[in-house]
């Protein structure tokens, strides 16, 4: 377990820390082999025996399968490498986001170009009135 550190106050924020690159490693490196073509064959044929070849934990692999973005990233998954899974789907950042924001990929993308999220409410979970719950997942 890791010191707290300041971001772990923010809402909605998976900083990728060397916490999240440990717990993360094997859901990365998956991620990772669907860079090579064989692989993206081997995983469009058969993905349970694809994935069965990386120590993912029960968790990560139900992300992997349900395509829960935002859980890949609670669970050590770097944007970067997560990505080429949706790639892979053929989807683009802003389906991704619209997911995980849970809006669709027109109102996500209408949001960023209206300048994204507003900050009131979205600094420090500590700022918070406790009328959102004291839900930390965003």
């Amino acid at each position: 377990m890791s010191n707290p550190r300041e971001y772990d106050d923010i809402p909605g924020t998976y900083v990728f820390d060397g916490t999240h690159s440990r717990n993360g490693y094997e859901l990365n490196m998956f991620c990772m082999s669907l860079n090579g073509e064989s692989n993206r064959e081997a995983f469009r044929s058969d993905p349970d025996t694809y994935l069965d070849q990386w120590s993912l934990t029960a968790d990560q692999r139900r992300a992997v399968v349900e395509r829960d973005w935002l859980a890949m990233l609670q669970l050590g998954g770097n944007i970067y490498y997560t990505f080429k899974l949706a790639a892979f789907d053929g989807l683009s950042m802003q389906d991704v986001g619209g997911s995980m924001s849970g809006v669709t990929t027109e109102e996500f993308a209408a949001m960023m170009i209206a300048g994204g999220r507003p900050a009131d409410g979205n600094r420090f979970e500590s700022e918070w009135t406790g009328a959102q719950g004291g839900d930390s997942d965003g």
